[in-house]
């Protein structure tokens, strides 16, 4: 039997500021009907005819309530998820590093983002949890070795900012 695979091209933002890392949590259901959900960086799939730096720009405003520009890419995931019906979907994640230009906070309104919020890098990890392949990946891109490197390597400047001001 040939495989047939499914593919969503999509693009990503990783926004820190201050120590703090811009993530979103969706809630969604796949096509046989399974809810999913998690945090994630902002960003989707793309659109007809976009580029996906421009995916980047517009899934982070529609998500966030964030105008962002990219700065550089950090490279391009991967996901294979296996389907009920012996097919496969594949996520193709395009990951930017961008900065905030404008905007307020707010959350997606009618779509698969339900919340949006700041997170301490340093608790990154807990957050998302352990076993994420795609942060596992940006990490990677970020010059970590997995999640748990990139929340600890900012654990560590807290350790060492709090030894400073003691």
């Amino acid at each position: 039997m040939p495989l047939v695979m499914e593919t969503r091209p999509a693009a990503y933002s990783v926004i820190i500021e201050d120590g703090n890392i811009l993530l979103a949590h969706y809630s969604t259901l796949t096509v046989e009907g399974h809810k999913i959900e998690g945090w994630t960086l902002p960003g989707g799939g793309m659109d007809p005819g976009e580029q996906p730096a421009e995916t980047a720009v517009r899934e982070a405003f529609e998500e966030t309530g964030f105008r962002v520009e990219t700065e550089n890419l950090l490279g391009v995931h991967a996901g294979y998820f296996s389907r009920d019906d012996g097919s496969v979907f594949c996520a193709h994640r395009t990951i930017f590093r961008s900065h905030i230009v404008d905007g307020t906070l707010r959350c997606e309104e009618d779509g698969t983002t339900n919340e949006v919020r700041w997170v301490n890098m340093a608790q990154l990890d807990t957050l998302v949890g352990p076993t994420t392949h795609f942060f596992d990946a940006v990490a990677r891109m970020m010059g970590f070795e997995n999640l748990s490197g990139w929340a600890g390597h900012y654990r560590s400047l807290v350790e060492e900012t709090a030894g400073e001001i003691a």
